[in-house]
């Protein structure tokens, strides 16, 4: 009796630390108390996992957009011809902040040192940001978007732009630092 107790606390202990050993999960909130650490340099895997997350959320943006898109078009939110026009001149403007988000994060995936690429997705985060904090405000289009506006917010501003953006930046200015001769100043000749 008291070897099947021993046996069982055993394999309860044994799996929470297994569990506990593979269960570094890497969401908003991990990536976000990182980003709180101002000297926190994030892993080449920890990068990694960011684009991966942030890949997900422009699929995630992509699917709210079209579901967006449908529901105009298909009458199920009404609304004035202008304001409609409006929206939907709002609406291609983030197919395209979409599309370069995606083909971005495809680059940065291939070659993670890319700067002007990590710049282009972070503009592509920024006005998706704008744009769908917009459609929340809005009371017919903030059932479809829901949460995913701030989630947006605090993927681009301080998650790629502290851990990513700025960490490539700061490696890029090393490098630089490190490439450049250094001249040294001769002293002006005394008349």
């Amino acid at each position: 009796m008291i070897y099947r107790k021993l046996f069982s606390v055993g394999i309860i202990l044994f799996l929470s630390w297994t569990s506990l050993g593979f269960a570094e999960d890497y969401t908003l909130q991990y990536f976000l108390s990182k980003a709180s650490n101002k000297e926190y340099e994030p892993s080449k895997k920890e990068k990694t996992e960011l684009l991966t997350r942030m890949n997900e959320m422009l699929e995630k943006t992509q699917q709210v957009h079209k579901n967006l898109v449908q529901a105009i078009l298909g009458g199920e939110i009404t609304m004035e011809y202008q304001e409609g026009k409006f929206w939907m001149a709002k609406l291609e403007e983030d197919r395209g902040s979409i599309e370069t988000g995606i083909q971005q994060l495809k680059l940065l995936i291939e070659k993670p040192n890319h700067l002007a690429g990590s710049i282009k997705l972070y503009k592509s985060l920024r006005d998706l940001s704008v744009n769908f904090n917009a459609y929340n405000n809005m009371p017919l289009l903030s059932a479809y978007v829901g949460d995913l506006a701030p989630e947006i917010e605090l993927w681009a501003d301080p998650v790629f732009y502290k851990l990513y953006l700025l960490s490539l930046a700061a490696s890029r200015d090393r490098d630089v630092g490190k490439e450049l001769p250094k001249i040294e100043k001769k002293p002006a000749p005394k008349k």
